[in-house]
């Protein structure tokens, strides 16, 4: 029994400690890292690396809990990964008698009552104050653990979780009385910045790992620019006018979707996808919303389609030629494809973090391809203008506050 280990992972392995971040890039091989950690150093086992070495039981067996996405769940990808390392979910075939559980986030309160066990938790889902969390922290007390996340955090109250099950606080309300300064002139609880952030940033350091390498992929971003219905989007931004119910916008959030279907609508969106598709006949199509997804289902006049959405659960087609359907937010991170080397954004996502997580989809240290293509659909309306400068800048877009009605 022997697995493969790159250099970056192996130096990972040596310094990763019960409680930290592994904070590596979209497919720098955490996974891998973290399930060789607790076989190494959790548990004291033995194992043959990169063909040098010998194996031996582990001395300090622990049952291994993961908690991932759904789409990884599903997609049995921390099976194969724990495959190399014999351990799997029937603990008469592991290693020592280990028995692996792999669930999602959304079952993560099944757990809470588990002890003396290893956790791994794959993807940072851990923001606010919710049932995740409250979860999370009860499992923390009683397990050693780990978290995976290519983006630990936009802002410091995403680190809050962590924080306290590192000790670090004794809960949400003393690391807010400590850290947060709130807008006195808002109408509900907002946080205008954050104070004694050198002390933030030594614990952020302390337990976080970064993993660095040298990439073995060039990425080139293709910027594809797309016509759009200008007077029809005039018609909804300029005279508040919802053309496709035909009565007036109510409400900024409305104002902003209406504005983007008119512009994502746009037959050329589409003809833009078979453009490309002809110089990569797997390609792997993000988009956002139902009405977008309706115009890229005639894409099976072209090719095989299949879809990952909230509505369907498909893989992605076993043929010569593809193109599959991503919605960002049911497919952003926690799968991964190799099989091409070409991503299209149909439309633009609001999330800087959602863009690069899609992004790394095709990014994986086992890829076959040198040159990886990212093709942005774009148009040069006020709307798309306003995220793409968002989203260079390497921030969220934000709906204004100060549109009136």
């Amino acid at each position: 029994m022997s697995v493969e280990l790159y250099e970056h992972q192996q130096l990972a392995v040596d310094k990763l400690e019960p409680g930290f971040i592994l904070d590596g890039g979209v497919g720098s091989g955490k996974s891998r890292t973290a399930i060789a950690y607790y076989y190494l150093k959790i548990c004291n086992g033995r194992i043959k690396i990169n063909g040098k070495g010998d194996t031996s039981p582990m001395i300090d067996p622990k049952d291994l809990y993961i908690i991932t996405t759904a789409k990884k769940r599903d997609g049995l990808d921390w099976e194969k990964e724990c495959a190399p390392f014999m351990i799997f979910k029937d603990p008469s075939l592991s290693v020592s008698g280990v028995k692996v559980t792999i669930d999602s986030w959304n079952n993560i309160s099944k757990y809470t009552k588990v002890k003396n066990a290893f956790f791994i938790f794959d993807e940072q889902r851990l923001v606010g104050s919710g049932k995740w969390v409250k979860s999370f922290l009860s499992i923390t007390k009683l397990n050693k653990w780990i978290l995976l996340s290519a983006t630990p955090g936009d802002t410091w109250s995403d680190y809050i979780p962590v924080f306290i099950a590192n000790n670090f606080y004794k809960n949400r309300t003393e690391f807010l009385r400590i850290h947060a300064v709130y807008n006195r002139f808002s109408k509900y609880p907002k946080i205008e910045k954050y104070i004694v952030v050198s002390k933030l940033v030594k614990q952020k350091n302390q337990i976080t790992l970064k993993m660095h390498y040298d990439k073995p992929t060039l990425s080139f971003d293709k910027h594809i620019f797309v016509d759009f219905d200008e007077e029809l989007f005039n018609k909804v931004k300029e005279k508040r006018w919802n053309v496709f119910e035909n009565k007036p916008v109510k409400a900024i959030g409305e104002l902003y979707y209406l504005m983007r279907k008119v512009v994502n609508s746009h037959p050329s969106r589409l003809e833009a996808v078979k453009d490309v598709f002809i110089k990569h006949n797997k390609l792997i199509v993000f988009y956002n919303f139902d009405y977008e997804l309706e115009i890229l289902r005639k894409l099976k006049s072209v090719t095989t389609v299949a879809e990952w959405n909230g509505h369907k659960h498909q893989e992605i087609p076993n043929t010569n030629n593809w193109i599959y359907l991503v919605q960002y937010t049911a497919g952003a991170e926690g799968w991964n494809c190799i099989e091409t080397d070409a991503t299209l954004f149909y439309s633009q996502n609001y999330s800087y973090k959602i863009v690069i997580q899609s992004a790394g989809r095709i990014d994986r240290l086992n890829t076959k391809f040198i040159r990886l293509y990212y093709y942005h659909l774009t148009s040069k309306s006020f709307i798309d203008s306003a995220i793409s400068k968002s989203l260079k800048q390497k921030k969220n877009f934000n709906l204004p506050k100060d549109v009136t009605f």
